[in-house]
């Protein structure tokens, strides 16, 4: 049962979004500055966002050289490019909306290690530049040969190395701590432990069911419009849609003495990354030892894949250090028949933007902004 007040001051809501990551807050952002006297109300299901928004590496990058290639294989020139530029264009918004201290922001350089066997992305340079110049404005890659040794790397394991020009790193707490504050200065109203069972559309509105833990019953709320942005675990509302979700695996280290690196790097067609944060090393990726069994919205660690990043970073990025890992945790991504995010109106009254292709950070912003202008086509 509800009372009276409850009824009268905490179910309506002009906007629902459902998803408090990177993407649902940013479109509750979105939201208030569209619409200035709107009340609107973002629902997590946990205590923190549950896929990968804060559980990320905070790599602010649009994609290695090998991945670009692999994507080309299957992809066309005009489709990867148009991805890149969003995700680009994503980082910026991102930037200019929150700032570069607050968000950690740092621009140390970005690397892929190139392996012999995948020399022949290093003649393939110069066509991505020029494929990528009317985005980037410059080249994107270089060849940086030599600096596997003064970062240390195994020169077994890695032969040369590419350079990224328009990639950075920031933090990811403190890039989700400040668009949460942000949220909260323009009245948005967030709760978390709401997790959404159902909805149901009407003629003037929607009515959204949260599970209640007190009240049997649930928590029937009601809205305008409804936006579902909850990437990994769009099924349980649509379970249509064209979503796989994807465990990634990462580990960190406790503080290496003389550490001789900074900045992101990725390997093997970004499937690992890694990077240098606070003195130590967060080394993440290798779902592609174990698609099967990382297909997958359970939180759990991979022995096998751990075990595998711990010989990686223990024979192939710091050859001959002692290194103690510190931490271990998993985050849920979301993928599909494309790497193109799915950012569309379900109906009169319910959008959806979801599908990041593990590149949350750089798309975020940019499909929140998105799905804002398709809301706003309908509710002008």
């Amino acid at each position: 049962m509800f009372s009276y007040w409850e009824q009268e001051s905490f179910s309506h809501y002009h906007h629902i979004v459902v998803g408090g990551g990177i993407v649902g807050l940013s479109l509750a952002i979105e939201l208030s500055e569209q619409y200035a006297s709107a009340r609107i109300l973002v629902l997590e299901r946990a205590l923190l966002p549950t896929g990968a928004s804060t559980r990320n590496a905070g790599f602010a990058c649009m994609g290695s050289a090998t991945e670009l290639l692999d994507d080309l294989t299957h992809t066309s020139e005009d489709d990867v490019v148009a991805l890149f530029a969003q995700r680009k264009e994503g980082l910026e918004l991102l930037r200019k909306r929150l700032g570069d201290e607050r968000i950690g922001y740092r621009a140390n350089g970005s690397y892929e290690l190139i392996s012999d066997k995948e020399k022949y992305a290093i003649d393939k340079l110069e066509y991505l530049n020029r494929l990528l110049m009317p985005v980037t404005g410059k080249p994107a890659f270089e060849e940086a040969n030599g600096m596997q040794a003064q970062f240390g790397f195994a020169r077994a394991s890695v032969s040369t190395m590419v350079s990224q020009t328009c990639e950075g790193e920031l933090h990811t707490g403190k890039m989700m701590r400040a668009l949460t504050d942000m949220a909260i200065q323009k009245g948005i109203e967030i709760k978390t432990g709401a997790s959404v069972a159902s909805f149901d559309e009407e003629e003037l509105r929607v009515v959204v069911t949260v599970e209640e833990h007190y009240r049997k019953e649930g928590w029937r709320l009601t809205c305008n419009t409804l936006s579902i942005c909850t990437n990994a675990f769009t099924k349980s509302l649509l379970p249509t849609e064209d979503i796989v979700p994807g465990r990634g695996q990462v580990l960190i280290t406790e503080p290496i003495k003389g550490l001789k690196f900074k900045g992101i790097f990725h390997f093997d067609k970004g499937y690992y990354y890694f990077r240098e944060i606070d003195g130590r090393v967060l080394l993440g990726g290798g779902r592609n030892l174990d698609f099967e069994t990382e297909e997958t919205t359970e939180i759990a660690l991979n022995q096998m894949i751990q075990d595998d990043l711990d010989d990686k970073l223990a024979n192939m990025i710091l050859p001959g250090v002692k290194v103690k890992v510190a931490q271990r945790w998993a985050g849920i991504m979301a993928f599909g028949s494309t790497k193109q995010p799915i950012v569309k109106p379900i109906s009169d009254r319910v959008f959806g933007a979801y599908r990041m292709g593990g590149m949350g950070v750089a798309l975020g912003s940019n499909v929140a902004a998105r799905l804002a202008q398709v809301i706003k086509l309908q509710w002008p």
